[in-house]
């Protein structure tokens, strides 16, 4: 087995154990695709990592960008990651810029979190997923480039509804990514999430966060008629998993402060299969 077949065994291995949601759409690519996909998750899913490990620091940050930095210029270190994502990167001419803004914004979750208005949480967003969707189609194929603007927007629609789905477990993190001036607009404390307090105000609250969500599902839905004929039924299904978890986080808003809202892996492999089969 080469470098390369290794590294990209690794990293499927990676994106098989981790990957909750992404994985079910990678297996509708062809190989060359589902590879270069698993390439990118290892390396996001390292990222992340980072910032979530008890005692991470920033230099362990700096030392990870410092080592991406000099693999893009031709020297990769010992991760066996590195020869998958920059046999990836190559294939489909992905911006390297994307990989720098990621760890930018993993790397703001070291120190406690609050986001102050839509307009940083936007910011936040567009870090640590819109980047993750802009990769994503440069590996689909697109056929404009009215899909980047699009393919950002889908990206903020996945992590809006992450943070809806996660707000209590984040908060005991010290994250707090609902906007300080929506918490202040319902009158909802920072003190009401950690404690798990359910009430119609934080329900009002997820009501306009739902909806937010939704419009940026909505406003991204072009997208899927913009990549190559081969790749839409990996992106259906992918988008059509996290706007099913919108959807369920909104049969019961406040139900997310009591346990941690999914899909089963029923309701994937149904999704996975419409899509196999063209029912989208």
């Amino acid at each position: 087995m080469t470098d390369l077949e290794a590294s990209y065994a690794h990293c499927r291995a990676v994106a098989k154990a981790r990957a909750k949601n992404f994985y079910y759409s990678f297996v509708l690519l062809d190989d060359d695709r589902r590879n270069a996909m698993c390439a990118m998750y290892a390396f996001m899913r390292y990222c992340d990592d980072l910032s979530d490990e008890p005692g991470a620091t920033r230099s362990a940050m700096e030392r990870w960008r410092a080592e991406l930095s000099a693999a893009l210029a031709g020297a990769p270190g010992e991760s066996p990651v590195w020869p998958g994502f920059l046999d990836a990167i190559r294939r489909y001419n992905i911006p390297h810029q994307y990989f720098h803004d990621m760890i930018d914004g993993v790397a703001s979750d070291l120190e406690p979190q609050v986001v102050v208005d839509f307009d940083a949480l936007y910011r936040y967003c567009y870090r640590v997923a819109s980047v993750v969707g802009l990769t994503t189609i440069h590996i689909f194929g697109f056929t404009s480039p009215a899909a980047l603007p699009l393919a950002e927007k889908c990206g903020i629609a996945f992590q809006l509804t992450n943070i809806l789905r996660d707000v209590k477990e984040d908060c005991e993190l010290g994250r707090q990514y609902l906007p300080a001036e929506d918490l202040d607009r319902f009158g909802v404390t920072a003190a009401d999430l950690a404690s798990g307090q359910r009430s119609e105000k934080f329900a009002a609250l997820m009501d306009f966060e739902l909806e937010r969500a939704k419009r940026y599902y909505d406003e991204s839905a072009p997208l899927l008629g913009m990549v190559r004929k081969e790749s839409r039924a990996s992106l259906w299904a992918l988008i059509t998993i996290y706007s099913d978890l919108r959807d369920k986080i909104a049969e019961s808003p406040t139900g997310v402060l009591a346990k941690r809202v999914s899909l089963s892996t029923m309701a994937k492999v149904v999704i996975v299969l419409r899509a196999f089969c063209g029912l989208y």
